[in-house]
């Protein structure tokens, strides 16, 4: 089974292809089909950003896509960046969006700097049918980035003792946000294509 993944985020793409493979669901990067393709963010929540991507890329290729939008919510900013967190600071590197928030959070106290990852994934089948799925993982804002893994806020974001960058791929999946919405959505297709086949 083939899925496109309505994104041009290559570390998104990578963990698309890692969690999908034991499922026999290979992951179709969007550029390799759309590679012009750039979908505008306009939503205001999770679920509004991830449908308007995938509707896109359906509409376009007429197969089944699946987009992620997921993001970073900070207690203490009132729950920002959230579905701005690729935006977040600007045109600018992720380092430096880190930096602008550990520079947001200075003097705020360990015990206040919890936040939640939140990804939501849309799945949008040839025939047109959409599926949801939505997971969160909790964890709290370091004061300094640690690791090399992963891409985005994983640096600054620690669950226990170890930010996600610190990660092994498969211990990251188990406890991310999207991970555990991709399992599910993986689960899901996979009933449903075997019940297809037989």
């Amino acid at each position: 089974m083939q899925v496109i993944v309505a994104t041009n985020n290559e570390g998104k793409v990578r963990e698309f292809s890692r969690i999908f493979a034991p499922f026999g669901i290979q992951a179709i990067p969007q550029k390799e089909v759309l590679p012009d393709c750039k979908v505008e963010e306009t939503g205001t929540t999770f679920a509004e950003n991830s449908y308007l991507k995938a509707q896109a890329v359906h509409n376009l290729t007429g197969q089944a896509v699946v987009a992620d939008d997921s993001g970073l919510c900070v207690d203490a900013l009132h729950g920002e960046p959230g579905v701005y967190s690729a935006r977040y600071g600007g045109e600018c590197s992720y380092p430096e969006k880190i930096a602008k928030l550990v520079q947001a959070l200075e003097g705020v106290p360990a015990d206040q700097r919890t936040a939640r990852f939140v990804a939501h994934i849309c799945y949008i089948s040839e025939d047109g049918t959409q599926t949801d799925f939505e997971e969160t993982c909790e964890g709290k804002i370091g004061t300094v980035p640690k690791g090399n893994h992963g891409f985005g806020f994983d640096p600054i974001f620690y669950v226990g003792d170890r930010s996600f960058a610190e990660l092994p791929d498969q211990e990251k999946d188990a406890l991310s946000h999207r991970g555990k919405a991709l399992q599910k959505l993986a689960a899901y297709l996979e009933e449903f294509y075997l019940e297809k086949k037989e």
